[in-house]
């Protein structure tokens, strides 16, 4: 069972204000520089986009989680779960977990695009993979890589399985933590496609999460479900037209 957390409200609400207005003055940059004609931001694969489309929410939140945890008085390791108790069992599970969760997101996405399809609903690639397929440049890749399987999964999990979902829990809210956290999660990747699976996957993770008390598991699940769907959008962006 997950243990209680120091979370103070006045300290959540802030991360939160200063995250998300961020996440809009990086989206707003990126559109205005693309209108001034900047060549760094013109194409989707270019080096402005890549960099402000990663930090505007991942990369500021590494910095705000030092923050959080210095405001709190609690150290990284004990926050992440490195010296958490039964770390081993918490791996194994989080390698089972995401070995398991793979095929039934992968299983939704198809269902959800054939369902949109059908639904005249126009469909678009997610911003992560637009960039990944387009990327011309080795150093690209091996940048959306790390950020993919090391930065996105320990920012993400931190804001929504080890901050979001335990203070609205505490706040005598369990159902609206469990369910509305992980829809916040699904949603803030703004693609319809992937909405389900990713809020499942979120589900997945939060009940990962509970069963472990240790928020090592969850990043280590879902960087093995983002380095796994890396590796097969590299193998397809990769192989010829036919």
């Amino acid at each position: 069972m997950l243990s209680a957390k120091p979370w103070r409200t006045e300290f959540v609400i802030q991360f939160c204000a200063v995250q998300f207005v961020c996440l809009c003055l990086g989206l707003t940059a990126g559109g205005l520089l693309r209108e001034a004609g900047v060549a760094a931001f013109k194409q989707p694969d270019s080096v402005g986009n890549i960099l402000l489309g990663t930090l505007s929410f991942q990369g500021v939140a590494w910095v705000l989680i030092l923050i959080f945890l210095r405001q709190h008085q609690v150290r990284w390791r004990d926050a992440s779960g490195l010296c958490g108790p039964q770390l081993q069992r918490a791996l194994v599970m989080a390698v089972i977990a995401a070995t398991l969760i793979l095929p039934v997101a992968w299983l939704l996405e198809k269902a959800s695009v054939l369902a949109l399809t059908r639904l005249g609903w126009p469909l678009e690639d997610q911003t992560a993979v637009t960039l990944v397929a387009n990327a011309k440049f080795l150093w690209a890749r091996v940048y959306l890589g790390v950020f993919a399987v090391v930065l996105a999964p320990v920012a993400e999990e931190f804001v929504f399985r080890g901050m979001l979902y335990p203070f609205v829990k505490q706040l005598g809210y369990p159902r609206l933590a469990w369910l509305g956290v992980s829809a916040l999660f699904a949603l803030i990747h703004v693609n319809a496609a992937t909405v389900v699976p990713l809020f499942a996957l979120a589900l997945a993770l939060t009940w990962l999460y509970e069963k472990t008390d240790n928020l090592l598991a969850p990043i280590t699940a879902h960087a093995l479900f983002n380095a796994a769907n890396f590796t097969l959008l590299l193998t397809h962006s990769s192989a010829p037209n036919t």
